[in-house]
C-alpha cells in the first residue's frame, strides 16, 4: 500500500479501533444526517462498489475504515487510493456502529461532495435535462439517478425533497449521484429554471398518470426537460402548466400507479431508443 497514509501512524489510537465508543465512531454517525453533513462538509459512502467508484471518477477521499479481513482481501483497491487518504482499520462490530446499513461490506469511506452542477455557458445549453420535484424516498431517488446517468441525462435539477448525497441515496444509486451533475433548488427556483430551459428551446415533457398521449409519441430526440413529480401529489400545477406535452406510461388499470423510479425509467431511456431507430 505504497502512496497512501499508512495504517495506525497515529501511535496514540489502537491498532485496530475495537471500542464502539470512540470519537471515530460519533463522527461518522453524525454524517448519517444531513445536518451532519453540512457541518463536517462531508459525506459518508458505504460498501466496496462506491469506494470502486471513487477511484474511478478519481475523487479525493477523507478517510477510509475498514475490517483487517477487508483490507487483505482489498489491498490492490486500497493502493489506488490518493496518497492524502487516511486510514483505519476496526472490528466489524465498530464498523456496524458507524455505518447506516445493519450489515456493512467491510468498509467505510468519507469524501468531500462534488461540486454542483452549474449553468452551462451561453449557447452550450444541456441536450438532455432532468428536473425532480420534491421526490422524498432516498430509494427512489437513488434508482432514479442512475437511470438518468445511464440515459445521458446532463444535468439533474431536483426541487427539494430528499438529499441526494446521503448514504441511502449514494448506495441506491450505485455512485451515480457522485458522478450526475446535480444542482439542488428551491421549489421556487426549480420552477424559474425550467422557465428559462423553456425559453432557451428546450421542449418540456411532464409525466402525468392522467395523461391521455403515451410517452413514445413525442419526439425524445429534440432537446427535452423532463419532468417528474412527487411520489403522492404528482408534479406541482405551476410546473405542469410549463409543459409542451404531457405524457403517460400505459397499463393495465388494476394498477392505480407506478412508483416514480419505474415510471422513469422507460421516460428517459426512449431518448436512447429514438435515437437509435432513426
Amino acid at each position: 500500500m505504497s502512496g497512501i497514509t499508512s495504517f495506525s501512524e497515529d501511535r496514540s489510537e489502537p491498532l485496530v479501533l475495537t471500542s464502539r465508543r470512540n470519537p471515530l465512531v460519533a463522527r461518522l454517525r453524525d454524517l448519517h444526517t444531513p445536518a451532519g453533513r453540512s457541518r463536517q462538509g462531508l459525506l459518508l459512502l458505504e460498501g466496496t462498489h462506491l469506494v470502486q467508484e471513487v477511484v474511478r471518477l478519481r475523487l479525493q477521499p477523507e478517510l477510509l475504515l475498514a475490517t483487517p479481513t477487508w483490507c487483505e482481501g482489498h489491498r490492490d483497491l486500497l493502493a489506488c487510493l490518493p496518497a492524502a487518504t487516511q486510514l483505519r482499520q476496526a472490528t466489524a462490530a465498530v464498523l456496524e456502529a458507524a455505518a447506516s446499513t445493519r450489515h456493512p461490506d467491510g468498509v467505510l469511506l468519507t469524501l468531500v461532495p462534488p461540486v454542483p452542477a452549474t449553468p452551462h455557458p451561453c449557447g452550450e445549453a444541456p441536450a438532455f435535462v432532468l428536473a425532480l420535484d420534491r421526490l422524498q424516498d432516498p430509494g427512489n431517488l437513488g434508482t432514479l439517478l442512475r437511470t438518468a446517468l445511464a440515459a445521458g441525462v446532463q444535468p439533474a435539477w431536483l426541487g427539494e425533497g430528499a438529499d441526494p448525497l446521503s448514504p441511502k441515496v449514494l448506495r441506491a444509486s450505485a455512485g451515480a449521484a457522485l458522478e450526475l451533475p446535480l444542482l439542488r433548488l428551491t421549489t421556487d427556483d426549480l420552477l424559474h429554471r425550467v422557465e428559462q430551459a423553456r425559453e432557451g428551446g428546450l421542449q418540456i415533457v411532464a409525466a402525468a398518470a392522467a395523461a391521455p398521449r403515451p410517452y413514445w409519441q413525442v419526439d425524445w430526440c429534440e432537446r427535452t426537460l423532463l419532468l417528474l413529480g412527487n411520489e403522492g401529489a404528482g408534479l406541482a400545477a405551476p410546473l405542469l402548466d410549463l409543459a409542451d406535452h404531457q405524457v403517460s406510461i400505459p397499463h393495465r388499470p388494476s394498477v392505480e400507479s407506478l412508483s416514480v423510479a419505474v415510471a422513469a425509467a422507460p421516460l428517459l431511456l426512449e431518448r436512447g431508443r429514438q435515437t437509435l431507430s432513426a
